[in-house]
């Protein structure tokens, strides 16, 4: 379940997945959850599932969720949890629920805090979006990620130039 941009607070060391700053709990149900993904995917979502209800405010566990949704092309549950997901990372880094008024100021230049997971989290929708034929709604989170001056540092323009139809 390796990302194709570096994904926040995960990075893979050795065999286990560095999800960041997790309970331990979390962290071990979120393991076992990557684990299974390969050989029984229900069984991992079931296990990030239950990640998330322990500790609903852990970010890593709505990105497991969202990946692997994507991934299977269960599209509509990829967005409803990538959402999710936005909404506890908007949360926890105090800014506006509306998204489309953000400003680049407002958002922690820190690539482990929840502003980062939340543009990340932008980009995926885009990307979910663009999957589902959706493509004006891809763009607008496209032109937010621009706006705020994050193309590049979560991989928003990989995502652009496959809406542009170039990859």
């Amino acid at each position: 379940m390796q990302p194709e941009t570096p994904s926040p607070k995960i990075r893979v060391t050795e065999e286990l997945i560095n999800f960041g700053e997790v309970l331990p709990e979390v962290n071990e149900i979120l393991q076992r959850g990557v684990g299974l993904y390969r050989r029984d995917p229900a069984a991992a979502d079931k296990a990030f599932r239950e990640a998330l209800a322990l500790a609903p405010d852990q970010l890593p566990t709505y990105l497991c969720l969202y990946k692997i949704h994507t991934y299977q092309g269960n599209l509509d549950e990829a967005v409803a949890i990538a959402r999710a997901g936005l909404a506890e990372a908007t949360r926890q880094a105090g800014l506006d629920p509306d998204w489309q008024v953000w400003r680049a100021e407002q958002i922690s230049d820190d690539v482990n805090g929840p502003g980062h997971f939340a543009l990340y989290t932008m980009k995926a929708l885009a990307f979910i979006h663009l999957r589902r034929d959706e493509s004006k709604e891809s763009q607008r989170y496209l032109e937010k990620l621009a706006d705020l001056g994050a193309m590049e540092t979560v991989g928003g323009s990989v995502i652009a130039a496959l809406s542009a139809g170039v990859g």
